[in-house]
C-alpha cells in the first residue's frame, strides 16, 4: 500500500567513547527535501546521512537531528610553540635594552603571551564513528519508514473507500442518463404542442432535434473515462510504489470529466450526483497530499 510522508523515527547507537542518536520527523512536500542538523565536528556526515536517506524514501521534508554525547574523556595535548616562545623572549629583551630597563626570562610569562601554548584536541577516526551514526540512522529509519506505512495503510482504506463511494455514484448517473433524452422529447414535444395548438406537429423534425440534443447530451465517453481513472487510482494505491503525484493527477482528470457530465447532462438528479462526486474528490485531494 501506499505510504504516507508524515513519520517519526529515533534511533541509538554507543561505543569507543561516545553515544549517537538520530531523529527523524518529516511532513509533506512535492518532492524529496532532507534538512541535517548534527554537531560541528560531524558536520562530514550529512551527505552520507542524504545519500543513505535519498535510498530509501522519494517524497516529503525530513528533519535529522543529530546528537553526539561522549561517554569517555578524550585526552588532549599541550603544544608549545618553543620558537614562539623564544622569538617573544628576544623581543622583550631588546625592548628592554632599549628603555634601559632592567629584564629577566619569565617562564611563566612567556607561556601566558598568545600561541605560545595551546590545546590540541585528538583527532576523530570518522570512519569509525560513522559506523555507529550509520547504525543510529538505519534504526530511526525503520522506526520511521514503520510509523509512515501505517499512516499510508489508513489513508490507503480510507481512499479507497471513497473511490467506491463515487463508483456508485457514477452507477447512479450512468442508469439516469437514458431518461435524460427521453425527458428531454417529452419536454420538447409538450411544448410545442402548446405553441402550434391543432396543428400537426412534424415528427421529422422533432426527431432531429432529439437526435441532436442526445448526441450533444451523451456522457458515455465521460463515465468510461472517470470509470478507468478510478481503476488506475485503485491499482496505484494498492502499489508498493510513491504514487502522490499519480494520484493527484488522477484526480483532476477525475473533476474534469464530472465537469462536463454535469454541464452536458442537464438534468437535476444527475446534478445531485455530480455534487456529491465532487465533494468526495474534494476530500481525496486533500488526503492523498499525505502520500509519498
Amino acid at each position: 500500500m501506499a505510504n504516507s510522508m508524515t513519520g517519526f523515527g529515533r534511533g541509538e547507537s554507543s561505543g569507543v567513547g561516545y553515544q549517537f542518536s538520530v531523529e527523524l520527523k518529516s511532513v509533506n512536500h512535492r518532492f524529496l527535501e532532507i534538512l541535517v542538523r548534527s554537531p560541528r565536528n560531524f558536520i562530514g556526515f550529512e551527505e552520507r546521512i542524504r545519500k543513505t536517506l535519498q535510498e530509501k524514501f522519494q517524497r516529503g521534508r525530513i528533519e535529522v537531528h543529530v546528537n553526539v554525547v561522549e561517554t569517555e574523556a578524550r585526552k588532549r595535548l599541550v603544544k608549545v610553540d618553543k620558537d614562539l616562545a623564544l622569538t617573544y623572549d628576544k623581543t622583550l629583551k631588546d625592548l628592554a635594552l632599549a628603555l634601559h630597563t632592567p629584564y629577566e626570562t619569565d617562564i611563566y610569562r612567556l607561556v601566558n603571551l598568545p600561541e605560545v601554548l595551546s590545546v590540541v584536541e585528538p583527532e576523530i577516526d570518522l570512519d569509525t564513528l560513522w559506523s555507529m551514526c550509520a547504525e543510529s540512522l538505519l534504526k530511526a529509519s525503520d522506526g520511521f519508514g514503520h510509523m509512515r506505512r501505517t499512516e499510508g495503510e489508513k489513508l490507503t482504506i480510507d481512499l479507497l473507500q471513497r473511490l467506491e463511494l463515487i463508483a456508485e455514484y457514477l452507477q447512479t448517473i450512468a442508469e439516469r442518463a437514458p431518461y435524460v433524452v427521453t425527458a428531454y422529447q417529452e419536454r420538447l414535444q409538450e411544448r410545442i404542442q402548446t405553441l402550434l395548438g391543432e396543428v400537426e406537429l412534424d415528427a421529422a423534425r422533432l426527431a432531429n432535434e432529439v437526435v441532436y440534443f442526445a448526441d450533444r447530451a451523451s456522457i458515455t465517453e465521460e463515465l468510461v473515462r472517470f470509470d478507468s481513472h478510478l481503476t488506475q487510482s485503485r491499482e496505484a494505491l494498492r502499489s508498493s510504489e510513491p504514487v502522490g503525484r499519480k494520484l493527484d493527477f488522477l484526480v483532476q482528470e477525475m473533476n474534469r470529466e464530472i465537469n462536463t457530465i454535469g454541464s452536458k447532462a442537464n438534468d437535476l438528479r444527475i446534478g445531485q450526483q455530480v455534487v456529491n462526486v465532487k465533494s468526495e474528490l474534494e476530500k481525496i485531494r486533500e488526503q492523498i497530499q499525505n502520500l509519498e
